[in-house]
């Protein structure tokens, strides 16, 4: 008994070393793709960042605190609707004088109309006695002002301001002193009539001035970037907002130098944006680039493309990704990507022949994310060898599994 359980033993070892030199010595086992005619639309993948195709920044040209503002990010707005308005004392204060002189001199031409009266000439006097010594205060300010900004402790802007305040007033006197000369000498109604229309000038100017603290839109199109709020104090020159045409975008695509020979203009494009999954925006290549520049470690170069974006689910500075559709070529000879293979000589398959693996140099043409298209060297319904855990070599047996 013991003897036929050593026999049964040495069978199963004898069995299992002889089924080993069979699996050693067996032919690799590879999986193989067919080659296959079909529409192969060849695309080009990378990533751009969006603008609006129209756009303007907004600056303000007077310093002063927002006291309104009538927009919001996104806002839709006219051409020359008020985006803000700004405050500032002194423009109030000139607004007021001025309004004021233009009533003086029409009450001076009414009066004169009406002839003369004694109480008149003492009024006058009595005003261009406090009018002269408003200007002998408003002089001492002026002079105050000036010293200061000799020591950039006051502004130019501070003292021009002053200045206008004194000659201001040096009008308004001139004006009193006319209107008592007119009134001693009897009435003239056109130098009254010419005095109303200086006044009236003057006002309009200051009006203008006052205007331009209101902020407008230089085109009709959607606040973005608004850099301001309500309350904010603002210089001259300080950014306000940009106004963009956001129904078009352009899309700057960065297009590696190698791959810059598969885009033309005219080309379709498909634009998503990670943040909106599933959607996407369509359009064309306007553009190519004038020159290559660096893009981190690649070079690059700026392609400009169109795209429709109705709803401005996109906004301007979102980095994007990009699909430019290079070619399409009906009736195409392909094979999957990873199929190809390189070395020294160029381009090769390895072709199933019966059994055994054959080296075929192929020329390639256009190819999609995952096939490759075979300008010769392969026929329908080839098969060409996929990637095997075990290296495969032409001239090799191998054991076919079924193919993909």
């Amino acid at each position: 008994m013991k003897k036929l359980l050593w026999i049964v033993v040495l069978a199963a070892i004898a069995a299992l070393i002889g089924w080993g030199i069979r699996h050693r010595n067996a032919p690799p086992a590879a999986s193989f793709a067919q080659v296959r005619n079909e529409t192969l639309i060849s695309t080009l993948s990378t990533n751009g960042k969006v603008e609006p195709s129209e756009w303007q920044a907004v600056h303000a040209e007077n310093k002063g605190v927002v006291s309104q503002l009538n927009v919001a990010e996104g806002s839709h707005v006219a051409k020359g609707a008020v985006l803000a308005v700004l405050s500032d004392p002194t423009y109030q204060a000139e607004l007021d004088a001025a309004q004021a002189h233009v009533a003086e001199a029409e009450a001076n031409l009414k009066s004169l109309g009406a002839g003369p009266k004694p109480a008149e000439v003492t009024e006058i006097d009595n005003s261009l006695a406090q009018a002269n010594e408003t200007l002998k205060q408003a002089q001492r300010e002026q002079a105050s002002l000036e010293r200061l900004a000799s020591q950039q402790a006051a502004t130019k802007e501070d003292v021009t301001i002053q200045r206008e305040k004194v000659d201001q007033i040096k009008v308004q006197i001139e004006g009193l002193q006319k209107r008592r000369t007119v009134l001693a000498a009897g009435p003239d109604l056109e130098a009254a009539q010419a005095r109303v229309h200086d006044a009236q000038a003057s006002l309009d100017l200051v009006k203008r001035r006052a205007a331009q603290n209101q902020i407008l839109a230089p085109l009709a199109g959607s606040v973005y970037g608004l850099a301001i709020r309500a309350g904010a104090y603002l210089n001259a020159g300080d950014l306000v907002a940009n106004i963009g045409v956001l129904d078009r975008l352009r899309v700057r695509v960065y297009i590696d130098e190698p791959e810059l020979g598969r885009v033309a203009i005219n080309q379709p494009v498909t634009i998503t944006w990670q943040a909106l999954p599933g959607k996407e925006w369509q359009g064309m290549v306007e553009k190519m680039p004038a020159t290559i520049e660096p893009l981190g470690s690649r070079q690059v170069g700026q392609v400009i493309c169109m795209i429709a974006n109705p709803n401005h689910e996109l906004v301007p500075s979102t980095n994007v990704d990009a699909q430019i559709r290079t070619a399409v070529v009906p009736n195409a000879l392909t094979i999957p990507k990873e199929a190809m293979r390189h070395d020294t000589g160029g381009d090769y398959v390895l072709l199933l022949q019966g059994d055994t693996l054959q080296r075929r140099d192929v020329k390639t043409g256009a190819s999609s994310v995952t096939r490759i298209q075979i300008a010769s060297g392969l026929n329908a319904g080839d098969s060409v060898a996929l990637p095997s855990e075990t290296p495969l070599q032409p001239g090799e047996r191998v054991t076919v599994t079924p193919a993909k």
